[in-house]
């Protein structure tokens, strides 16, 4: 028996789905290549097939999806500070993926800092797996990372299953995550190229940046001492270290333009090396920025509006390979909201939720479609976790991961309901275009932990 089920009536039958057996279709399926009318074939959480509108099959549940909406594959987040264990407070894994559902994720990767412990040896990783298991709303990855001294831990976290390592060329902000030098870098690196591993980094070096002797509410005066030359300089090392040892590198929430030429000249020799960038460099600009506004505060800082554009130009022409939350929670007392203390006030952004309205709002602005909305959200974070046949995108094989979600719908962000732990967001109060309405796992609606660890088979 077959049943037509609209969008807003899928609640009814999860019960009947959930086998899963089922054929989802729409008017606006977005393809790795195209935007059509498909049938999506699903069978034990997977795409069985990809037909024609009308090719159905008897006795098989049907979703249809309305005409105003897209039906997309679920989001993939490489770059989401959960916080747990240890400072579960500041996030923890039930609310990020909470957050992640309701923006369409479906799967995300966790940083190796900001919880405790790091998730800088096998011992660390094993603590944060035993944290995160049947918490998760979402499937979710780890990052291990790369710090002073453990070299020796690197291959047991790769084997265990992280999908690349993490190093910051500044301070990180935590102590038990701290910074690796050149020297330390040269000891590791040849160890990542041996283990086929990728290395992200937070690319800002300490020379240039500027120590700030007194609190300040000022943002250009924060955006001052967090120069560009920073993130040049850091980039331009990485250059020649991935030249060197053949290491394949990837630059994290890049915000300096000024680094596109070098990216783009080392990238056609052939250069190991790809970047992200964020939907807060995207979005904002700083000469918007009101005084003490401490919640726009990160690391890399947001830049000036022609800067801006230059990110765009950058993702237009592929020199810049996806677009990452790097959502950033802390304790909304550690944002120092009353005295606007840039100086002072944590560094980072809470966006988990946002990152597809926020994207899609700035993109259609410029031209872009949802074919490249799907690439840099989520075929691109995929292929950058070597998870590119598993996730990122609508194709036999692939996990039954969808998001539907009204491209033309408009909506104002409040912050209260916001599934993040803590509410406070430089987008409260945005007017965004884009409103998500069901998202599913393996083809599941996703309204229970049911998320997996995955751990890279190696």
């Amino acid at each position: 028996m077959r049943r037509r089920l609209t969008c807003r009536l899928h609640r009814r039958f999860l019960a009947d789905v959930s086998s899963p057996d089922f054929i989802i279709r729409g008017r606006r399926v977005v393809l790795p290549d195209a935007i059509a009318p498909r049938a999506l074939h699903v069978r034990d959480g997977k795409i069985v097939s990809v037909t024609d509108y009308g090719t159905l099959e008897a006795d098989c549940e049907l979703l249809e999806i309305d005409d105003d909406s897209v039906l997309m594959p679920g989001l993939v987040d490489t770059h989401v500070h959960i916080n747990s264990p240890g400072r579960t407070e500041w996030e923890g894994f039930p609310s990020a993926t909470r957050a992640a559902v309701a923006g369409g994720v479906t799967t995300l990767i966790d940083m190796p800092l900001s919880s405790i412990p790091p998730t800088t040896t096998l011992a660390g990783l094993e603590t944060k797996l035993s944290t995160a298991r049947d918490q998760c709303f979402v499937d979710v990855g780890f990052w291990g990372g790369v710090v002073p001294g453990n070299t020796d831990e690197l291959a047991g976290m790769f084997a265990a299953g992280v999908v690349g390592f993490k190093c910051f060329l500044v301070p990180s902000g935590v102590d038990e995550f701290p910074h690796v030098t050149e020297k330390d870098l040269r000891e590791a690196m040849p160890e990542l190229t041996r283990l086929g591993a990728m290395l992200i980094v937070h690319a800002e070096l300490p020379g240039p940046i500027k120590t700030a002797s007194a609190a300040s509410a000022d943002y250009r005066e924060f955006l001052r001492s967090r120069p560009r030359a920073a993130e040049n300089e850091a980039i331009e090392l990485m250059i020649r270290l991935s030249r060197e040892f053949g290491t394949r590198v990837h630059i994290v929430h890049l915000s300096s333009a000024e680094a596109l030429p070098m990216l783009r000249e080392a990238q056609q020799a052939g250069v190991k090396i790809t970047a992200e960038t964020c939907p807060h460099y995207l979005h904002f600009a700083a000469e918007d920025i009101p005084a003490g506004a401490t919640e726009f505060k990160c690391c890399p800082p947001i830049r000036e509006r022609e800067n801006r554009e230059e990110l765009w130009q950058g993702l237009a022409d592929g020199t810049i390979d996806m677009i990452v939350s790097d959502h950033s929670p802390c304790p909304g007392e550690m944002k120092l909201r009353e005295s606007g203390d840039f100086v002072n006030a944590w560094g980072g952004i809470a966006s988990l939720q946002l990152r597809l309205p926020v994207v899609w709002t700035e993109a259609r602005r410029r031209g872009f479609s949802l074919l490249d909305l799907a690439k840099w959200l989520c075929a691109g974070p995929a292929t950058q976790i070597s998870m590119e046949t598993q996730k990122g995108a609508i194709a036999v094989g692939r996990d039954a991961d969808f998001v539907i979600w009204k491209p033309d719908e408009q909506f104002t962000v409040a912050a209260e309901k916001l599934h993040h732990r803590h509410k406070l967001t430089p987008y409260d109060g945005e007017v965004l275009s884009g409103v998500v309405q069901q998202t599913f796992l393996r083809g599941h609606l996703t309204t229970m932990p049911l998320g997996h660890l995955l751990l890279k088979q190696k």
